[in-house]
């Protein structure tokens, strides 16, 4: 996996990481029926290209490399790749 999403996201799911996304692996999209019922966004592992563009327009700093996740928040992880099924 490139980039996951920790907790700083939680609750807050803002949207310019979808947006900024060139291959449109964060989800759930505001138009998308789990939007509502899901604490925060994820990135597809599988669809991620490593390419970084959600990193810097995060408001809360939630993006991280996969090799960068602080270890407080490693099962992050999983909780990504669990959203996609993966």
């Amino acid at each position: 996996m490139a980039y996951v999403i920790a907790e700083p996201c939680i609750g807050i799911k803002d949207s310019a990481c979808v947006d900024a996304c060139p291959v449109d692996c964060i989800h759930p999209k505001k138009d998308e029926e789990k939007f509502e019922s899901v604490e925060m966004l994820y990135i597809d592992p599988v669809e991620c290209i490593d390419c970084g563009a959600c990193v810097p327009v995060c408001p809360v700093s939630a993006i991280f490399a996969a090799d960068d996740l602080p270890e407080k928040w490693s099962d992050f992880t999983q909780k990504n790749a669990a959203f996609f099924g993966r």
